[in-house]
């Protein structure tokens, strides 16, 4: 399991909010996405044996929510 947190600075609203976790929420591998608005940041609770952090990466800019950074 991993945890890591990614700097999303796109992230500006509840509908940023709600469109992060509609991504991530059901991809197989997620076990929890907290989205901070506020901070521009979300973190993410994931089995790295079933997800990259590039696929995670890659779905959120698909989505229009680049990561800038993971911390």
């Amino acid at each position: 399991m991993a945890k890591v947190t990614l700097v999303v600075p796109d992230i500006e609203c509840e509908h940023c909010e709600h469109a992060i976790n509609e991504a991530l929420g059901p991809v197989p591998g997620v076990r929890t996405v907290k989205v901070d608005i506020d901070a521009h940041k979300v973190d993410l609770d994931y089995d790295d044996a079933q997800l990259s952090l590039e696929k995670v990466k890659e779905i959120l800019a698909e989505e229009e929510y680049p990561v800038e950074a993971v911390v």
